[in-house]
């Protein structure tokens, strides 16, 4: 009885499950109390900064009456809970890991476990970036064509619009569980991600995952310039004394440093996966991690976006109800 359940365990041990199958594991990495620690720090920062920021938003929400910035904030609030729940979700998978350093494939020998983490990390990478796009297309019809937007935006319509996004990047990230691409097991052995390589199915999967990543930032990066201009020419024309609207300049300001960051966050990992999987590359496995862990910087730095600009206005709203405009 011993021995044959003995020859059963080796057998399931030697065999090589799809997400291993490029992967020597365990992997020969020192697992350093620094990095419990960093994983540990990392999170936490981020998981205290979003629900911070949740928190400022509800009560910003709570005192504005303009319609337009009431849908704003909603939009605001999809993408801090969306960042919030990223951290907790793959933070949570990470810190275990550096704490018990546990062996995926004792753990999860039929990479259900790792097919689940490889999909939170699309999931909650794109979701970010496409709600970013939303928000852009938002302001440059409320900005450009404001009567269309009057009866075309609503709260509840802004709540479905988020709720599509998270639809939308959730179908993205089940394309490996049917056949499109493959989640795998990466360098130092604490998360999964998409396999980048150019086989044909990973092969496509990268593209869509970098390009659907980039034409966000890219669409968002055109309609918030034209916003931009447009504002400009509105708070710089003749008729600036009636037509100040602070509160656009300030939402516009908010969607600006929004981008940027995304931008400087996620860039560098979209176009490493899409030059590699193009060229045919060889995969750098720290450089893949050096700019995860870039990428998952934007969920910490955007909530202090919303925690600033957001307070400064809750301020000045209390001391002049009158100061947001219906």
């Amino acid at each position: 009885m011993v021995s044959s359940l003995f020859n059963k365990t080796l057998a399931q041990s030697n065999a090589t499950p799809l997400c291993f199958s490029i992967s020597s594991t365990p992997f020969r990495h020192n697992h350093t109390i620094t990095s419990a620690y960093f994983s540990a720090v990392f999170s936490s920062l981020g998981l205290s900064s979003n629900l911070f920021a949740l928190v400022v938003l509800a009560k910003t929400f709570h005192h504005t009456k303009s319609r337009s910035r009431s849908s704003f904030l909603l939009f605001l609030g999809g993408l801090v809970f969306t960042d919030f729940m990223g951290l907790l979700v793959t933070g949570s998978i990470v810190v275990s890991f550096h704490i018990t350093h546990f062996n995926w494939r004792q753990l999860d020998p039929h990479c259900h476990f790792c097919n689940f983490m490889g999909m939170s990390m699309v999931f909650y990478g794109l979701c970010p970036l496409l709600l970013g796009t939303t928000m852009a297309v938002e302001r440059f019809i409320g900005i450009n064509r404001p009567f269309a937007r009057s009866t075309a935006i609503t709260n509840s319509r802004a709540c479905l619009t988020v709720a599509m996004v998270w639809v939308t990047a959730g179908c993205i990230s089940l394309l490996p569980l049917v056949g499109l691409g493959s989640y795998h097991l990466q360098v130092p052995g604490s998360w999964c991600f998409l396999n980048i390589s150019s086989r044909p199915l990973d092969m496509a999967f990268g593209l869509i995952f970098s390009l659907v990543g980039l034409l966000s930032l890219a669409v968002s990066f055109l309609l918030n310039t034209v916003s931009v201009v447009t504002l400009l020419k509105v708070c710089c024309g003749q008729d600036s004394a009636q037509r100040r609207r602070d509160y656009e300049v300030e939402m516009m300001v908010q969607l600006i440093l929004i981008m940027t960051i995304a931008s400087v966050c996620w860039c560098p990992l979209l176009m490493y996966i899409l030059k590699t999987v193009v060229s045919s590359l060889t995969v750098e496995p720290f450089s893949v991690l050096f700019y995860l862990r870039l990428a998952t910087c934007n969920q910490i730095c955007d909530p202090w976006i919303y925690i600033l600009c957001q307070e400064s206005r809750l301020r000045r709203v209390k001391a002049d109800p009158d100061c947001d405009p219906n």
